[in-house]
C-alpha cells in the first residue's frame, strides 16, 4: 500500500484535526461556562456567544469569565486584629435593639464594626471636593493614603502630583494607588516623576503575578484619601477635569463626595492596606491607630467593602438589604442601572407595598451598552410604581442611597454586574438622621433638574430600539 501524503491532503488532515481540537475546545468552554457563571443569564449570554461566534467568544471567555478574584483572599485581614483592638469598644457598641436598622447585618456584609462618634460631611461638586481632598493634603503630617480608579494628566492631575510632591518635601510618606484600567492612559512620565521625588506609587495590578492572570477583567474602582489616619475622603469623583463639567461631551458633572472625621476614617485606612499589601506585597508600619471623636457630630458609620473577593454577592446584598428596610422612602442615584434580577425585585415589592422608590439616572451616558440595556427592564419597574427619573442638567455620576429619615449612603459602586461583581467598591453606610436630612435635602434639589420616565416613553420605542435594548441587557453580565 502507498502512504505516500502531498501537501493538500497533508493540509486536509491538518483542518480535520484542527477542526476537532476547536470542537472539543468548544465542547470543554461550554462546561466551564455552565458551572462558573456569575449568574444564570451570564450562562446563558455566554452560551449564545460560544455557539454563534466560537473563534471569537472562546478567547474572550478565557479573559472575561473568571468567577473569583485569586490571590487576594489569602492576603486579607492582617490589620483587622490591630484595628479592632485599636478602636475603644465604647466606639463599637450597637445601636438600641429599637432600631429598624439591621446593623449586624450590615457588619457581617462589610466584615467591618460599626463605629460611633463620627462627623460626615457631604461634598456635592467637583470644585467643593477637590478643595476639600486638597485641603487636607495640606493638613498632612506624617502620612498620606491616597487610591484612585482614574488618575489623568490635566490640570487636576497636575495640582494633585505637585501637592503630593510638596508634601513629600515636608518630610510626609505618601502611599498611592491607582487602578491599570482604569488609568490606562496615565503617562509613565507622570508616574516617574511621583517616584523620584519619593512616593510611593503602584497599580493595583489585578493580574499581580502569573497564577492570577486571569484576573484582568476585575478592577479596583476604590477611591480613598487618608490623612494621618485621623481623616478620610470617599464618593464616585476619580482625579480629572471632567469632574468640573469639562468634558465636551457630557457637560455639567453631578457627583457626591464625603469628607469624614472620626474613627470610621480607620476603618477606611484598614480597607487601603489590604489594597497595598496586594499591590506591593509589603505591610505598612508607624500608622496611627489611634481613634479621633469628632466634637461635633456623633453619627454611626459603617464602612462596606464590596468585591470579588468575597464569598457571597455582599454588593448586591447591601442593596437588597437597604431596599428591604425602607417603610416609607428609598431613592437612589446610579449613572450606570443595570442591576441583577433580585435587587430589581426587591424594588417592585418595595414599591407595591407601598414605600416612596424613586430612582435617578442620567440623561447623557458615557457607557452605551449600559444605557441601552436599562430600557429593557424600565417598563416593569413603572408598572410596579417605582418612579424612575433622568437627570437633564448634565451627567449624573453620584452613588447615594437614601433610606427613610434614618440611613443614606455614599460611595464608589453603581448598580451594575461590574460593580456588584467584578469591581472592588466602597460604601459608606452612615445611620443617622441628621445626615439622612442632608441627603434627602441634595436629592430633592437634584430631582429639580430631572424629568419623570413615562411609560409611554418606553412602550412607544421602536421595534428596533427594543431589539438593541434586549441584546444589549442579554450580552451585558458577559463584560
Amino acid at each position: 500500500m502507498n502512504f505516500d501524503l502531498n501537501f493538500i491532503d497533508i493540509l486536509y488532515i491538518f483542518k480535520i484535526f484542527m477542526k476537532i481540537i476547536i470542537f472539543l475546545l468548544l465542547l470543554f468552554t461550554i462546561i466551564v461556562a455552565i458551572l462558573i457563571s456569575r449568574s444564570a443569564q451570564g450562562a446563558i449570554a455566554w452560551l449564545i456567544s460560544l455557539i454563534t461566534f466560537p473563534y471569537l467568544s472562546i478567547p474572550i471567555f478565557w479573559i472575561l469569565s473568571c468567577p473569583k478574584f485569586g490571590g487576594y483572599i489569602i492576603k486579607k485581614n492582617f490589620y483587622k486584629e490591630k484595628l479592632i483592638k485599636k478602636i475603644n469598644l465604647y466606639y463599637l457598641n450597637h445601636l438600641k435593639s429599637n432600631t429598624n436598622v439591621n446593623v449586624k447585618l450590615v457588619e457581617k456584609l462589610a466584615n467591618l464594626p460599626l463605629t460611633k462618634a463620627n462627623a460626615a460631611k457631604l461634598l456635592i461638586n467637583g470644585y467643593i471636593s477637590f478643595k476639600s481632598m486638597f485641603n487636607g493634603i495640606k493638613r498632612a503630617k506624617k502620612y498620606i493614603l491616597i487610591q484612585f480608579f482614574i488618575i489623568k494628566n490635566d490640570k487636576v492631575g497636575q495640582t494633585l502630583k505637585n501637592m503630593l510632591i510638596s508634601s513629600v518635601k515636608k518630610g510626609v510618606k505618601v502611599f498611592f494607588i491607582y487602578d491599570q484600567i482604569g488609568s490606562h492612559k496615565l503617562s509613565f512620565k507622570f508616574i516617574k516623576e511621583l517616584r523620584k521625588a519619593g512616593i510611593n506609587i503602584f497599580n493595583f495590578g489585578s493580574c499581580n503575578g502569573w497564577k492570577n492572570i486571569l484576573n484582568i477583567n476585575f478592577c479596583n474602582h476604590r477611591k480613598l484619601v487618608i490623612i494621618d489616619g485621623k481623616e478620610g475622603w470617599t464618593g464616585g469623583l476619580n482625579i480629572g477635569i471632567e469632574y468640573l463639567g469639562r468634558n465636551k461631551k457630557l457637560g455639567y458633572w453631578r457627583d457626591t463626595h464625603l469628607h469624614i472625621i472620626g474613627p470610621s476614617v480607620l476603618c477606611l485606612q484598614e480597607i487601603f492596606l489590604e489594597d497595598w499589601f496586594w499591590t506591593t506585597g509589603k505591610k505598612l508600619k508607624n500608622l496611627n491607630w489611634k481613634p479621633i471623636i469628632s466634637k461635633f457630630k456623633n453619627q454611626n458609620i459603617i464602612m462596606v467593602p464590596t468585591g470579588p473577593i468575597y464569598n457571597i454577592n455582599n454588593a448586591s446584598l447591601l442593596i437588597q438589604n437597604a431596599i428591604n428596610l425602607a417603610k416609607k422612602k428609598f431613592w437612589i442615584t446610579s449613572p450606570y442601572f443595570l442591576p441583577d434580577q433580585s435587587v430589581i425585585d426587591s424594588l417592585k415589592l418595595a414599591a407595591l407595598r407601598g414605600v416612596d422608590v424613586k430612582i435617578i439616572i442620567p440623561e447623557r451616558t458615557d457607557q452605551l451598552l449600559v444605557y441601552l440595556s436599562t430600557f429593557s427592564f424600565l417598563s416593569d419597574l413603572i408598572k410596579s410604581g417605582v418612579k424612575i427619573y433622568k437627570y437633564i442638567k448634565g451627567f449624573l455620576h453620584q452613588k447615594v442611597m437614601l433610606i427613610d429619615d434614618h440611613t443614606a449612603s455614599v460611595g464608589t459602586m453603581n448598580l451594575d454586574n461590574r460593580s456588584f461583581r467584578l469591581n472592588f467598591e466602597i460604601t459608606a453606610y452612615i445611620i443617622d438622621s441628621e445626615f439622612a436630612k442632608d441627603v434627602n435635602y441634595m436629592l430633592k434639589q437634584d430631582l429639580l433638574s430631572c424629568r419623570l420616565i413615562r411609560l409611554n416613553e418606553i412602550n412607544c420605542r421602536s421595534l428596533i430600539k427594543k431589539l438593541i435594548s434586549r441584546a444589549a441587557f442579554l450580552a451585558s453580565p458577559i463584560l
